[in-house]
């Protein structure tokens, strides 16, 4: 059993003014893995209070009866689910648990409507005075940030002053002695230098910073007005105990179908559809789908036409029309009763540039025709049942994954991770990565997810980061050229599902059915 979760149960005691001794704590220990402790231990205090003369100790009694309740209520749920699989030798026919639960879906935040850019220098301007304002903003709600000055401050100080400065890079170079960072503020610029003597986390901090990422840097006076850099701190996302389900509900996360190219493994995805229609699969699996009441798509569901050199030789279907009108087919086989979200991708029939709009409804329109759908623009915010989702398709995981050292197309949760460092979908502006100039910048990350939900890369990964769920939904891909020349192997076909009661990630290879 992980420490994080003894901890947790523990801390949940001596809130309430108890303490565990070492039998407790040793049985605590002993208990599965699938059990909630942080519930059993609410549980358990609850009982506690409720006892004359309770004494400052948890009573191991009342804590072996909680923890069997617990247990036989989860057996007795095992059992229902089975039976209601399976029925008496398969007598009864299988009734997905998804099926009887109202969905809960509710959109925080969506570009589509909001978007007005004109192109111009005052445009640009102000898209980068407004992440400057909004991610200082961010940076100035820790304590430890109450008095950051301004670069201007930090250069009026006398020599080997200490100065925290919330600023932007603009600039990185680096030689073998040292880091160098050109910075700015809203009034100001100056050069920030990182010695490679430094601290190894200083240093790696600083070979981590993107450009045009908002930071404040702990800085030390030089001579002629250069800036030592001491330390850098992040936005960052806070470690926080995520919101959860009220009921087991399961959200599968898929993207990049690309339908329209020949590589589109459409027997695959067939066996998901089937599999969500609990047709397939052995008895686990069947339950899971089951429970199966979302399916969220993080862009590129068609290959699109004219994306990239040589393409069109990649393509079965040649019309973004019929792509579209394929993909109706195809998603609307997905049962009536789960709700699918859609948001679009580089190879979607709308603008490049971030934030982008839902897919232009013209050429949507047979999707929408052939079921209920949730067409909302990339980056999005939802809620499924409680759950906060960012939505995002992540273009901009190519410039993250190419700029900092020791990050690969394997890996793409490490590039996520960077993104929630910085609260930013996509800093970096002026890459391979388009971006516009909006009055407002939509990508910086204000809300806080409980999931982080990104496709682009074609690798299925996932991981967690300060209470934050990462996922990566891989594709429906199998290999191209261009990934072949530059070396990226994809592993498609394989969908996370994530239990929205606890947050678990169970990932499924349907390669393998």
């Amino acid at each position: 059993m992980s420490d994080e979760r003894l901890q947790k149960a523990v801390s949940t005691a001596i809130k309430a003014g108890y303490q565990v001794d070492r039998e407790t704590f040793d049985f605590i220990g002993a208990l599965p893995e699938t059990m909630d402790l942080e519930r059993l231990m609410t549980c358990v205090v609850t009982e506690m209070n409720r006892l004359p003369g309770k004494g400052i100790f948890i009573k191991l009694s009342v804590l072996e009866k909680e923890a069997q309740k617990i247990l036989g209520s989860a057996e007795e749920e095992r059992k229902s689910v089975e039976e209601s699989m399976t029925g008496e030798i398969g007598k009864v026919p299988f009734h997905p648990y998804a099926k009887d639960v109202e969905a809960d879906v509710k959109i925080i935040e969506d570009p589509t409507d909001e978007l007005k850019t004109t192109g111009t220098l005052e445009d640009y301007i102000e898209y980068f005075q407004d992440r400057f304002k909004r991610l200082s903003r961010l940076l100035r709600q820790r304590m430890d940030m109450k008095d950051a000055v301004s670069i201007s401050d930090a250069l009026r100080a006398p020599n080997n002053a200490r100065a925290k400065i919330i600023c932007m890079v603009t600039e990185k170079r680096e030689s073998k002695r040292a880091i160098f960072l050109t910075i700015e503020d809203l009034e100001q610029t100056a050069t920030v230098c990182v010695p490679v003597e430094r601290k190894k986390e200083v240093v790696g901090k600083a070979k981590s910073v993107l450009l045009d990422q908002v930071v404040c840097i702990d800085t030390v006076k030089g001579r002629n007005d250069l800036l030592i850099a001491e330390d850098f701190v992040f936005p960052e996302v806070p470690n926080r105990k995520p919101n959860k389900a009220a009921v087991p509900v399961y959200a599968a996360l898929i993207s990049d179908l690309h339908i329209g190219s020949r590589m589109f493994m459409e027997k695959e995805f067939q066996r998901f559809v089937d599999w969500l229609e609990c047709e397939v699969g052995d008895e686990r699996t069947r339950m899971i789908a089951g429970h199966v009441k979302y399916v969220v798509i993080a862009g590129d569901i068609v290959d699109g036409v004219g994306i990239y050199p040589q393409q069109i030789d990649e393509l079965n279907i040649k019309d973004i029309f019929a792509q579209y009108k394929v993909s109706a087919e195809i998603v609307g086989g997905i049962p009536d009763y789960i709700e699918v979200i859609i948001i679009p991708g580089n190879h979607d029939a709308t603008r490049m540039a971030l934030p982008q709009p839902a897919i232009q409804r013209k050429y949507a329109e047979p999707l929408h025709e052939a079921r209920k759908i949730y067409s909302l623009g990339s980056p999005s915010m939802i809620s499924l049942h409680g759950v906060n989702i960012l939505l995002y398709h992540g273009r901009s995981l190519d410039d993250v994954i190419s700029y900092v050292p020791d990050m690969s197309f394997s890996e793409p949760s490490k590039a996520m991770k960077s993104l929630l460092q910085c609260r930013h979908l996509a800093p970096m502006y002026g890459k391979r990565t388009p971006i516009a100039s909006e009055k407002r910048d939509h990508l910086v990350i204000e809300n806080m997810p409980d999931l982080f939900h990104a496709g682009h890369v074609h690798t299925m990964e996932y991981n967690t980061y300060r209470g934050v769920v990462i996922v990566n939904s891989g594709a429906w891909q199998r290999q191209t050229e261009y990934q072949k020349e530059m070396g990226h192997t994809p592993n498609p076909g394989i969908v996370p599902i994530v239990n929205l009661q606890t947050l678990e990630v169970v990932p499924i290879d349907f390669r393998a059915f």
